[in-house]
């Protein structure tokens, strides 16, 4: 620490030798810096506030209807893009600024300050902006401010129309060509169920399912087939036992008994003839569990139920006649057998071509059903194409409507509310510069300049001041030390030094308090 006092006091007493010189230096920056504070001209503040009201009655009606846009977010995002270079040219023109300018270089220079003088702030988070500028005219400051909001305004406006109308030619670009897409794909499904229409099944039914209709449709067939060829042998044998033994009712009864199904009943039979062929129309397009299948399948079951009882009353009312039948029992049972016969055979070979038929359907179905898996791939395919551009479609005319009915919203209520809070004003005072603080700086920077210089005159011509210190710098013997004897003359010759250069130093001081003293009195006065 005692080093450290050491060198601080040498230092010291080196830079005492030219204080003088200092002195001279500190009081021509203190001019420098005095003028310079009162050449920089003065700034005036114009400024003004707007409200952005994004809240609307229409959002809660429209929910749903029409696209809500982030109003917050775009309002947000034309205060950081507002200042370009566009919108500072067209301000220029509206404030008449580009008088001023005689060439194209003037022009740009006034547009690059503009863009750095512009300011627009938020604040808060109530959507409450500020927008300023400064310049040395008022009147000046107070245009441009003027046309600054006037842009504010309507680039939001603006902005709001161009997107739109950009979004509804997008959306219609879109859906022209989504358009294509599905006349194509209904073209190719069309031209798909053209070249396989004999293999499509009505209500969706795959190839399993339709040879199984056809597999059971034919097995009934084949029972039905053979219940009528047991009746026709039945009838044929009682014809030959007839002929051979001759008739009787009894034989007539019997026959009645063995064979009631193949007993002619015109009106039923005609009916049981109806429903069985729209039971195979039936299963030709729907399954055994349909409803219309089962309906059919169960009006048959009554149908016949009806003609059994039918041929138990006309037996009954061939044992009521005996006489008739004793007499003529011989002829009516063979004409009866021959008429049971005949009808036998036509239901037989009706039966038969049935048969004939559900085999074909049945073996034609096996065949195609091999290649049945790749013509359902190929289906399913297309029709989900065919779905996807659809809904593609559907979606795109929808989001049409909606881009439209938005626009229409917004050219009915506004993107946003503006409302001008603070109309553009100008300060009656100048904003800047403080030259309070200017002055500071200035007589810091001239007391800073004198030490400096005398710190680098005492360091350019060095000197020892003790014994100590000549000793430490060389290696030669010190043989003594010559001390200076002052005589009274001398100190108060010094103090008259010290006196002159405590008035040069204090009057630094003193220079710079004055200054500001009278920029504080001239400030009370405009006040």
């Amino acid at each position: 620490m005692e080093e450290l006092l050491a060198q601080l006091t040498t230092y010291a007493r080196s830079m005492w030798r030219f204080r003088w010189p200092s002195i001279l230096v500190a009081w021509a920056v203190a001019a420098a810096g005095a003028v310079a504070v009162f050449l920089i001209p003065d700034q005036y503040e114009a400024s003004s506030r707007i409200y952005v009201d994004t809240e609307s009655i229409l959002k809660p009606l429209m929910a749903g209807l029409a696209v809500q846009p982030n109003v917050d977010q775009q309002v947000s995002m034309l205060s950081r893009t507002l200042i370009s270079r566009p919108n500072v040219e067209k301000l220029v023109r509206m404030a008449d600024l580009d008088l001023e300018s005689q060439s194209k270089s003037e022009q740009d220079a006034l547009v690059s300050g503009l863009m750095t003088s512009l300011r627009i702030q938020s604040v808060g988070r109530d959507n409450l902006y500020t927008l300023s500028f400064r310049d040395s005219d008022s009147a000046k400051a107070q245009r441009v401010i003027q046309s600054f909001v006037s842009i504010f305004i309507e680039s939001s406006l603006g902005a709001s129309r161009k997107d739109s109308d950009t979004a509804r030619v997008f959306i219609n670009e879109q859906i022209k060509a989504y358009e294509n897409k599905l006349l194509e794909a209904e073209t190719r499904l069309k031209e798909f169920r053209l070249r396989n229409i004999e293999s499509q099944s009505a209500e969706g039914v795959d190839s399993v399912a339709r040879i199984g209709s056809l597999s059971e449709a034919l097995q009934t067939a084949r029972l039905e087939l053979r219940e009528a060829e047991q009746a026709r042998d039945s009838a044929r044998q009682q014809l030959i036992n007839e002929k051979s033994q001759g008739g009787s009712s009894s034989s007539l009864n019997s026959l009645l008994e063995e064979s009631a199904f193949s007993v002619a009943t015109p009106e039923i039979d005609a009916r049981i003839a109806t429903q069985r062929q729209n039971l195979d129309a039936l299963l030709q397009r729907f399954t055994e569990k349909h409803p219309d299948v089962v309906a059919t399948r169960k009006l048959l079951l009554d149908l016949e139920e009806q003609k059994k009882k039918e041929v138990k009353e006309l037996r009954k009312a061939a044992m009521a006649a005996p006489a008739i039948a004793a007499t003529n029992g011989s002829s009516l049972v063979s004409q009866e057998l021959n008429r049971l016969l005949a009808n036998s055979e036509v239901q037989v070979a009706a039966l038969k071509a049935r048969v004939a038929e559900y085999s074909a359907r049945y073996n034609q179905a096996r065949e195609s059903a091999k290649t049945a898996p790749q013509l359902e791939a190929e289906a399913a395919q297309l029709n989900r194409d065919y779905a996807v551009h659809k809904a593609n479609y559907e979606d795109l005319v929808k989001r049409r409507e909606s881009a439209s009915m938005s626009g229409e919203l917004d050219s009915a209520a506004g993107v946003a509310d503006f409302r001008l809070i603070d109309p553009p004003r100008v300060s009656p005072n100048p904003v800047s510069p403080n030259r309070f603080f200017l002055l500071l700086v200035a007589m810091l920077a001239a007391l800073a300049s004198g030490f400096l210089t005398a710190f680098i005159a005492s360091q350019l011509r060095p000197v020892f001041h003790s014994a100590a210190q000549l000793r430490t710098k060389f290696d030669f013997p010190l043989l003594g030390t010559v001390s200076m004897v002052t005589n009274p003359a001398d100190v108060r010759l010094e103090k008259i030094r010290l006196v002159k250069f405590a008035i040069s130093s204090g009057g630094l001081v003193g220079f710079f308090g004055m200054l500001m003293l009278g920029m504080a009195l001239m400030a009370a006065r405009k006040g």
